[in-house]
């Protein structure tokens, strides 16, 4: 079905992992520490944005003087100690699986990149990708192209031969501003 893309480029969170629901519960507990609240339809519609963006805008929406990357890390570590007993591949994943050796492929994410290899590591789908691009790895974040402009040049594939599948509004306005297709995987 996506033969005549030269290469296929995937976000991560909620489009082939099952992670939104993990992020949302760490979320949850590091904020309950501070008395901070956020809306879970918010945090979605945020979805694609860096930890520190969400932290940076969870602050500024409680009032609080708190420095965003000490929240984010925060988040980070919470999230990584529920992570691994329960992350799931979705059933994007198949997609992955039937283009592996057919195509270069990339994972691009607003997670750590870190964070995005120990997940498909433990997953045992790592193998599967040419690159992968983490919110650390990019100066500019979704919904600026960067993510996946890199994703691109990783795989030596010109940006317009290139497909994205997104699960968020950030992700699919920083696929069109690179020049690539989009699959917008909340239709399928």
């Amino acid at each position: 079905m996506y033969d005549q893309y030269d290469a296929l480029i995937f976000d991560m969170d909620g489009t082939i992992l099952d992670s939104e629901p993990t992020h949302r519960k760490a979320w949850h507990q590091v904020l309950s520490r501070y008395g901070f609240t956020i809306d879970d339809e918010k945090m979605v519609s945020l979805n694609g944005a860096p930890t520190w963006q969400l932290a940076q805008f969870i602050i500024e929406q409680n009032n609080a003087t708190h420095d965003p990357h000490q929240l984010a890390a925060e988040k980070t570590v919470a999230f990584k100690a529920m992570l691994l007993d329960s992350v799931r591949p979705l059933p994007l994943m198949e997609v992955v699986k039937a283009y592996h050796g057919r195509r270069p492929m990339a994972v691009g994410t607003g997670s750590e990149h870190s964070l995005a290899e120990a997940l498909l590591k433990q997953l045992g789908v790592y193998h599967l990708f040419t690159a992968v691009v983490g919110a650390d790895d990019v100066l500019r974040h979704k919904p600026q192209p960067d993510t996946f402009l890199r994703c691109a040049e990783l795989m030596g594939v010109a940006p317009a031969r290139c497909v994205v599948f997104e699960d968020a509004d950030f992700g699919v306005q920083a696929a069109k501003a690179a020049g690539m297709d989009v699959v917008d995987v909340r239709l399928l």
